[in-house]
């Protein structure tokens, strides 16, 4: 083989690895980009289930002491996803006033990590509660049949229902991005830049049994008509 096709060899390889190397980072920019996309979903879905439950919490159909805890779980939550007026307007002006009043002021997180751990802790504490408050399927059927009760927890179970569902799908590109990032190439080269690992968002969304599945509910009431 002569010396010029060694070099047309060699070029042809490097540009092969070349285009190799750019499909793959591309390849690992859109799953970035795409955990970054369902990490924004959860956050609506979360910031909408905490909305809801400040609602239920100030509609008067809870008792006082439920209405209390239900209450400052869902101010924590809506603290703790940066919620403000523009992004919620929905808000009861009673949540409004807890938030703009919290003595502690804005919390400083020093990672990612820490961020994302604190998040799943305060909305795994919201899920408790409301387990704890709609636990009874008396006390939930009576909360349905009072004026406004069934459309609040109908919204509550929709709500709840999509953060499920999106955490999953989120989690789930979590999982493939952390996968790619693991293989040699894009660690040899550094394809991931300085881009964060991204991380899982943990948290208890169990439901409650009470509740009733959005879908479940509405084929009842189909075929109860």
């Amino acid at each position: 083989m002569s010396w010029s096709e060694t070099l047309v060899l060699v070029v042809g390889l490097l540009a092969l690895l070349g285009w190799w190397l750019w499909v793959t980072a591309s390849r690992l920019d859109r799953l970035h980009r795409k955990v970054g996309a369902a990490r924004a979903v959860v956050d609506t879905q979360l910031i909408r289930r905490a909305t809801v439950t400040a609602e239920l919490a100030t509609s008067a159909l809870l008792d006082p002491v439920s209405s209390v805890l239900v209450g400052e779980a869902a101010w924590a939550a809506l603290a703790a996803g940066g919620s403000d007026a523009e992004t919620t307007p929905g808000l009861p002006d009673e949540l409004w006033t807890l938030l703009a009043a919290d003595p502690r002021g804005p919390v400083e997180r020093s990672s990612l990590a820490e961020q994302i751990s604190e998040r799943g802790r305060i909305e795994s504490e919201l899920s408790a509660t409301l387990r704890e408050v709609l636990a009874d399927e008396a006390e939930v059927a009576a909360l349905r049949a009072e004026p406004g009760g069934e459309e609040i927890l109908a919204d509550l179970g929709s709500a709840w229902y999509r953060v499920q569902i999106s955490r999953r799908f989120h989690n789930e590109a979590v999982a493939q991005t952390r996968r790619m990032r693991r293989g040699v190439a894009v660690r040899v080269f550094r394809l991931a830049g300085h881009a964060p690992e991204p991380r899982t968002l943990e948290l208890d969304d169990e439901w409650p049994d009470a509740l009733g599945r959005p879908g479940v509910r509405a084929a009842e009431k189909s075929s109860g008509a």
